[in-house]
């Protein structure tokens, strides 16, 4: 035999591809006992009605050895008739029962199906922003689209057809049991083979199927990542090496593939031969028995043909346990979100009052290189606040430490005297909303869209928000108004509509304390101004930080933080910076002329 290794390991082609976690035996093993115990009232209904369809699929051997004994035993009238009456009832029997395996068999794996997927949505829109937000491209997107088409099949399938393959086989084996005991003997001369053939197969098959998947991830996040920069690519020259490390990851993920198809090449022709040793056994031990006068042979006829029966039921277990191995791994993929813990003590964490503060806060994306360097900042309620400084300096890193989507490397952020990291993401959205430029339109109504940020909404109060931001006019001009559909298959929204709907929603929700990045940036400059001029009226009270490119911006705030390599390095209003002529006095004359 042809012997083949997995791939080696090529540090280029990770086989953990993943900034999110997956879950390990004992998370997916808890999910799978808590998926079962879910609809286990299906599964019994699925066991019975097929172990009435096994059996009834008995009835055909039985009443044949029955025939064979009559002929045997000189009977010129077997009872021909009332053989082939029964031998149609059941036959009818099966075939009604059959239909109900495969309808009861549909409906449970649609249903696990649909409890999985609403699982994985609800675990993953819980998860803490920053986790999302720094999880690769690839690997989100193989997640969300291989791993549950994988597990698609296995849960509308797998699942049921391994549940009706092992109440078949299990039948018929006591079938043969009861028969004809001696004929068991066969079974137990196949069993060590078959047991050794699939301890091979499966000591390899998951982790082989976990490398697959992982290199599919990996050639996901090649290729997402060459289209995302595609303009970067081109004007840098890259799309060489673009290339050559899509083709790198294309062929670690196929080297896998070739090896897990080796694995099965070498399963299938033991099952083959586990058959044929069944069925050779029970000719042999049962013809020997036959002429020593110790068995008729009537049961020989039965034993055998239960004995043929079985070539399907293992065939069924074998090939479904063997899509299960794929289907574990992208299991454990989706399942791996539930291994992502809340921090300790969250829930009873509840902020007493508005105010913000960052305490000798440091953060980086890498272990051990900081973008934030011990910065302290108290935002006073109502204040607002802008922070100003180079690009790179790490403003927005700031502002996204403010609005709780990181949690802090060392040092603390605040909202009431409540540590934000501690905070449920419900609950920190509760008070603190964070804008930016990137704005997603839903496919729908452009009602349904605005009632994202409150259900309870009603069209006066979405009128309102969208005059708030200047939205008003074009709105109003839509075929249909509030019911218009945009998004993809609809109404395109421009870049600028798209985040004048974001910001009604940001109205919407009502929430004391904004996080502003780039949140007017796809707006020309006189518009931009203006819809500041509109918000600011809208957002009279609450307290505000915004992430100023535009030193308009910084101009109108209350109060104005330099952030340079990392720092603090000034924080005073905008007449105090100018007088004191340091960085921002620079920014402000380079910007103001």
């Amino acid at each position: 035999m042809i012997r083949v290794e997995p791939p080696a390991y090529d540090p280029a082609a990770p086989r953990s591809a993943t900034t999110l976690p997956v879950a390990g035996g004992a998370t997916v093993r808890g999910y799978v006992r808590a998926l079962l115990r879910r609809h286990r009232r299906a599964f019994a209904v699925l066991i019975a009605v097929n172990a009435i369809a096994v059996t009834a699929s008995m009835a055909g051997p039985y009443l044949l050895g029955s025939v064979v004994d009559a002929l045997t035993a000189g009977s010129r009238e077997p009872r021909l008739e009332r053989t082939a009456v029964l031998f149609a009832g059941a036959l009818l029997v099966q075939t009604l029962f059959v239909r109900l395996v495969r309808l009861r068999g549909a409906m449970l794996g649609e249903e696990m199906l649909a409890d999985l997927r609403e699982d994985f949505l609800v675990r993953a829109v819980a998860l803490p922003p920053g986790v999302l937000e720094r999880a690769g491209t690839g690997d989100l997107l193989s997640r969300i689209t291989t791993d549950v088409d994988r597990l698609a099949n296995a849960m509308r399938e797998a699942v049921p057809q391994l549940v009706i393959g092992v109440v078949w086989a299990g039948l018929l084996v006591a079938g043969i049991a009861v028969t004809a005991p001696p004929l068991a003997l066969a079974l137990l001369l196949a069993a060590p083979l078959l047991f050794a053939g699939c301890r091979w197969y499966f000591r390899r098959a998951p982790s082989a199927y976990r490398s697959e998947a992982a290199g599919y991830a990996a050639v996901a996040a090649a290729l997402a990542e060459t289209v995302d920069a595609g303009r970067t690519v081109e004007a840098h020259r890259l799309g060489r090496r673009r290339v050559a490390l899509s083709d790198r990851r294309v062929e670690e993920w196929t080297r896998w593939e070739r090896y897990t198809l080796y694995l099965r090449t070498v399963l299938f022709p033991v099952v083959t031969l586990t058959h044929t040793v069944v069925l050779t056994g029970v000719l042999v031990i049962g013809g020997f028995l036959v002429f020593q006068g110790l068995l008729d042979v009537g049961r020989l006829t039965t034993g055998a043909l239960l004995a043929q029966m079985l070539v399907d039921p293992i065939g069924i277990v074998l090939r479904w346990y063997d899509e299960l191995q794929v289907a574990q791994v992208s299991l454990a993929r989706l399942v791996g979100v539930r291994e992502i813990e809340p921090a300790a003590g969250e829930e009873a964490v509840r902020p007493e009052g508005r105010a913000v503060r960052a305490d000798e806060v440091r953060f980086g994306y890498r272990e051990g290189v900081d973008v934030l360097h011990r910065v302290s900042l108290d935002v006073a309620p109502g204040t607002r606040l802008a922070l100003v400084g180079p690009s790179g300096a790490g403003k927005s890193t700031l502002g996204r430490l403010l609005a709780g989507v990181y949690a802090p490397r060392a040092g603390t952020v605040t909202l009431g005297a409540a540590e934000l990291a501690r905070m449920p993401a419900e609950r920190v959205r509760e008070h603190v909303a964070l804008v930016n430029q990137e704005h997603h339109v839903f496919v729908g109504s452009l009602r349904d869209n605005l009632r994202l940020a409150r259900a309870d909404a009603g069209d006066a109060e979405l009128w309102a928000a969208l005059a708030a931001v200047d939205a008003e006019e074009w709105a109003r001009g839509l075929d249909g108004g509030l019911d218009a559909e945009v998004g993809s298959g609809g109404r395109t929204l421009t870049p600028a509509q798209a985040q004048q709907v974001a910001l009604a929603r940001l109205v919407l929700a009502d929430p004391h304390t904004l996080v502003l990045d780039e949140a007017t940036s796809l707006l020309d400059p006189r518009a931009a101004r203006h819809l500041e001029r509109s918000l600011a009226r809208v957002l009279a009270g609450r307290t505000v930080v915004a992430i100023a490119h535009r030193l308009h911006t910084a101009h109108d705030a209350d109060l104005i933080a330099v952030v340079e390599d990392g720092r603090i390095s000034e924080l005073g209003s905008h007449a105090d910076l100018v007088a004191a002529d340091g960085a921002y006095a620079a920014l402000w004359r380079s910007w103001h002329g």
